[in-house]
């Protein structure tokens, strides 16, 4: 069981360096070793699954928990990569140990049988005593406890991305019945969203969704969600780089280069500098520093959407009602970009363990779920009653360039994306270099070229599919429902087997059903739009 301790602390490391925490971290160790091992033995009775078998307990993707948590920590603290990287630091570690000290608790707590296990939220201190250079370097995971507002924020701010800028579109294409989809899959969504706390309540090792994943299916499914949340944030960063590449372009419509004889319009020149600005963000080794954006993408958000109102209010556009009641060719579209803004099941589990009142968390995510579809709804409302059927899938491409207005929210959606780039694609990194031996890790290239290549493949990704809003609609059809819809209530059924009553069987069932469903449809629309 101290192995179990040891795989699952490594998944909440976070680097901190310092000169001279390693001895005291052997010392505290030293004295609170025999404490520990009678507090496991003191563990409450889990379900039987394959992921309660230290014997197979896997080993990747150990630094998700740390680099999800990135979304909810507001540490400060900023490095490039140099030496080593964390996950070569990580195991490389001689011994690493739970402890337990005046700042934290233990991370199984005895309990009754009867009583729901909370995943606690403060972890364990993780000492490392080797380093390449022989610096003394600790890891110290102990993410920020988090107050039912700041949690709320978080889920919000998980919740209300860059769909915003397509609602007016997805309007447009689906029709103003189609609009009922966006609250539906809101309400389907939140449930869901509480179905995977009460995953987390099963076992006080569960902390993370591929966690999950591997109490239900064993070491298959923990790869397998973990794998289609890598390729969801993945996808993110290519629908970051073509929202820049397009409103880059729209705002210099003449920057056209001709290299060598190669012709490149404005929005590939637009593309390949946004590639260029965005780069170095993902070289950072610790992105504390730009996890702010739980505060400046609210607000961010928030000021594109005042400016969008204030275009409407003070210019000649107005809002002028056209559009059709339903339209069922396109709907499959709309269905997936109304899907796509419910895209924050990754972080749930998080912000969840992340809370210092986790009995909170249904309250926290009906609430985000609450502004956040009356947002999109709002957005998309307004949008397309002033842009009516010439929307296009970013609604800062309808707004006229001579206002002021109309630049802010232009600039405002190229900057914020050189955050949250980098904040989605530090997870994909980590993972990566998880799977490369320990002394291609000793030296700083090996990350960097991973970092690069990764951010070079976006680009041309990009510049092969430079459809923003066919891209959301394939995101939100093929991953967002699996993730979302489909997986919660799989993982839910088979961890909480033969404890469910024939209507909880019956209200999950249903929901995988229209996830399928809305998955395979949708997904076939975006593929065939971009065709088009």
């Amino acid at each position: 069981m101290k192995q179990l301790e040891e795989e699952f602390g490594m998944d909440r490391a976070i680097e901190i360096e310092t000169d001279d925490e390693d001895d005291e971290a052997e010392r505290v160790c030293h004295d609170n070793e025999d404490d520990n091992e009678s507090d496991i033995t003191g563990l409450s009775h889990v379900p039987s699954h394959d992921f309660m078998d230290p014997d197979i307990a896997p080993s990747w993707p150990q630094s998700y928990r740390q680099s999800m948590d990135m979304y909810t920590s507001v540490t400060p603290s900023v490095s490039f990569i140099k030496g080593s990287s964390f996950l070569l630091q990580t195991e490389k570690r001689s011994q690493a140990t739970d402890i337990e000290s005046s700042l934290s608790k233990h991370l199984f707590s005895a309990t009754n049988s009867d009583i729901d296990i909370v995943p606690t939220s403060i972890p364990p201190i993780m000492m490392s005593s080797v380093s390449v250079f022989g610096a003394s370097i600790s890891e110290l995971s102990m993410p920020q406890q988090c107050s039912y507002s700041q949690s709320l924020l978080n889920a919000t701010n998980a919740l209300c991305g860059i769909g915003i800028l397509s609602t007016p579109f997805a309007l447009k294409e689906g029709g103003w019945i189609g609009i009922l989809l966006l609250f539906l899959f809101g309400i389907i969504a939140c449930y869901t969203g509480i179905l995977l706390k009460r995953c987390l309540e099963s076992s006080s090792q569960l902390q993370t969704y591929p966690d999950i994943g591997q109490a239900a299916f064993g070491l298959g499914g923990r790869i397998c969600i973990a794998i289609i949340l890598y390729i969801e944030l993945y996808s993110s960063c290519v629908e970051f780089l073509i929202m820049m590449s397009d409103n880059l372009s729209a705002t210099f419509p003449n920057a056209q280069v001709d290299i060598a004889g190669i012709h490149l319009n404005a929005y590939q020149t637009c593309a390949i500098v946004a590639t260029l600005v965005i780069l170095p963000t993902v070289w950072l080794r610790n992105l504390s520093l730009l996890s702010y954006v739980s505060i400046c993408g609210v607000l961010t958000l928030a000021l594109v959407v005042m400016c969008l109102v204030w275009v409407g209010v003070v210019s000649d556009i107005g809002f002028n009602p056209s559009g059709k009641a339903l339209n069922f060719s396109h709907l499959p579209i709309t269905i997936g970009i109304y899907s796509f803004c419910y895209g924050g099941h990754s972080v749930f589990p998080n912000i969840y363990s992340s809370m210092e009142d986790p009995s909170r968390f249904p309250s926290v995510l009906a609430i985000s779920f609450a502004i956040s579809g009356f947002l999109y709804a709002g957005v998309a409302v307004l949008g397309f009653l002033m842009f009516g059927e010439a929307t296009d899938p970013q609604f800062t491409l309808n707004l006229p360039t001579k206002l002021i207005a109309s630049k802010i929210a232009g600039w405002a959606v190229v900057v914020a994306p050189l955050t949250k780039f980098g904040l989605s694609m530090t997870p994909v990194a980590l993972a990566l270099e998880e799977l490369l031996p320990p002394d291609q890790l000793a030296s700083h290239t090996a990350p960097i070229l991973i970092r690069t290549s990764l951010v070079v493949s976006t680009l041309i990704v990009a510049l092969t599919v430079p459809y923003f809003g066919s891209m959301m609609a394939l995101i939100g059809s093929l991953l967002i429902m699996l993730m979302s819809l489909v997986l919660p209530c799989a993982c839910y059924m088979r961890i909480e087997s033969g404890r469910l009553t024939n209507f909880q069987i019956t209200v999950c069932s249903i929901v995988m059903g229209v996830g399928i469903c809305c998955a395979a449809i949708g997904t076939y629309s975006a593929v065939a739009s971009m065709g088009t």
